[in-house]
């Protein structure tokens, strides 16, 4: 808290300030380079993809599987005709994030890429890419295949806390409005 809040506080603040529990020691975030980012990306089968769509109230976001085709640099999804499809392409832009948590060790990575959405038309790419092995697991017919390509990349990481460490946190009772194992 900055001590800008607390002199214009009327000392509940100030007050909550104090009693308000501390990272536990040990705990930093690390940001990840592109390789590695990269590295993430090829080895996991399920992200997220947020688009925005002026004519939407709110941004559209849906877990989907994919797979990161290094030619490209780019993350490729196949999805059939609707509202998916027809966000991603009228948005041209797209963000897509993939995570992996292990909430008993408070410990976790995120990768999130930003960049151009189009559709895959090209005959000869749609039979390159058809022997990648991308198998959606939605039902239905997932004839359209999706390209974001990965212009910006970046990624963070929060390194596992030690036992002994976790232990002596665990004592502590959580924050008010924030689940214990979800302070990030």
């Amino acid at each position: 808290m900055s001590k800008t809040a607390t002199s214009q506080s009327n000392g509940t603040l100030a007050g909550a300030a104090e009693s308000e529990p501390s990272t536990p020691p040990g705990t930093e975030m690390l940001d990840l380079d592109r390789p590695e980012c990269l590295r993430l990306l090829a080895e996991t089968a399920v992200g997220r993809i947020a688009v925005s769509v002026t004519e939407c109230d709110n941004p559209v976001i849906r877990p989907v599987t994919y797979l990161f085709d290094a030619p490209s640099q780019s993350v490729l999804i196949r999805t059939a005709p609707g509202s998916k499809l027809h966000a991603i392409l009228r948005s041209a832009r797209a963000a897509f994030e993939i995570d992996g948590i292990d909430a008993a060790s408070r410990g976790g990575w995120s990768v999130i890429i930003v960049g151009v959405c189009e559709e895959i038309t090209s005959p000869a790419e749609l039979r390159r890419i058809a022997g990648l092995g991308l198998d959606p697991w939605a039902p239905g017919n997932k004839g359209h295949w999706i390209r974001i390509r990965a212009n910006v990349v970046s990624g963070r990481r929060i390194p596992a806390v030690f036992r002994a460490q976790m232990t002596a946190s665990a004592a502590r009772p959580p924050r008010r409005g924030s689940p214990r194992g979800h302070r990030w």
